[in-house]
């Protein structure tokens, strides 16, 4: 089995990352996906919030699938494994805590 690995500090294919902004204590990041991009499946120690500004995805979180559309937003716990691929392309907003020290 392969170990779950931190998301890599540049993007996939398909996917663009912009640090909007970002304090030791909190950072928010916009990811730009072209229809077929992913996230591939990843855990980091930060507590990560996603909000769908547009398009349509498919998200797992630790084995559970759900799809999500604008205007949708949940919580990603600690350590969890999650990832997505883009059914529409569009844009998610993530906030992170602490910081993505990796992103920058």
């Amino acid at each position: 089995m392969n170990p779950v690995k931190s998301f890599p500090a540049v993007p996939l294919e398909g996917v663009t990352r912009q640090v909007l902004a970002d304090s030791a204590e909190l950072m928010v990041v916009s990811f730009a996906f072209d229809r077929g991009g992913e996230g591939a499946l990843h855990s980091h120690p930060h507590v990560q919030s996603t909000y769908v500004e547009s398009g349509r995805f498919t998200f797992e979180i630790d084995g559970e699938r759900f799809e999500v559309g604008p205007g949708d937003s949940f919580v990603i716990p600690s350590g969890a494994t999650h990832g997505c691929t883009c059914t529409e392309a569009g844009r998610l907003i993530d906030t992170f805590t602490p910081r993505r020290d990796d992103f920058l």
